[in-house]
Parts: structure tokens; C-alpha cells; sequence
């Protein structure tokens, strides 16, 4: 498992996770990509994901695993923060 297989959500247009997506499974044939979020972009992971499994790579990937988890740091204000994390893996049938 290589970094290029880990895609990271975050405040990008929504078909650009698409898009790399499919782009790893289709031109660089990966076997296995990993879609991981935290906090509030959890849930965009989850739509990416069923975009990607439903509509443009339907009856060619799976999930195979969703791993949820919470991390803890010091925001700005120096006080302990936990935030909810998940990863979605998605694999080639």
C-alpha cells in the first residue's frame, strides 16, 4: 500500500475525490484505496465512496473494511480536542 492510495477528504469539490478514485483503480491499477476523513468530513467521505462504488465503478469494487476511530490534540487554545476519524477500504472485486 503506497501513499497514492490513500485519498484524504477535505474542503476540495466533491467529484475531484471522485475522480481520484477511479483514476487509481482504472489508470494506475490499484488493488485497494483508502478514503479517510475526520470530523465534520466524514460524512463526505461516506457520499464519495458510494458515488465512486454506485455509479462510476458499479459491479468493479467493494468495500472491504470501515474503520472508525477518534484522535485527540491541542487546538490553538492549548485544550484537549478528540475528533471522530474513519476509513473507508475500497477494493477490487
Amino acid at each position: 500500500m503506497t501513499e497514492d492510495n490513500i485519498i484524504f477528504i477535505g474542503t476540495k469539490p466533491f467529484m475531484n475525490y471522485v475522480t481520484s478514485i477511479v483514476v487509481q483503480f482504472t489508470t494506475k491499477s490499484a488493488q485497494e484505496v483508502i478514503v479517510k476523513a475526520r470530523g465534520k468530513f466524514i460524512s463526505r467521505a461516506v457520499d464519495v465512496s458510494e458515488v465512486a462504488l454506485k455509479r462510476f465503478l458499479q459491479d468493479q469494487i467493494i468495500v472491504k473494511d470501515i474503520r472508525t476511530n477518534s484522535e485527540e490534540f491541542k487546538n490553538e487554545e492549548g485544550r484537549l480536542v478528540r475528533v471522530s476519524t474513519i476509513e473507508i477500504v475500497l477494493v477490487k472485486k
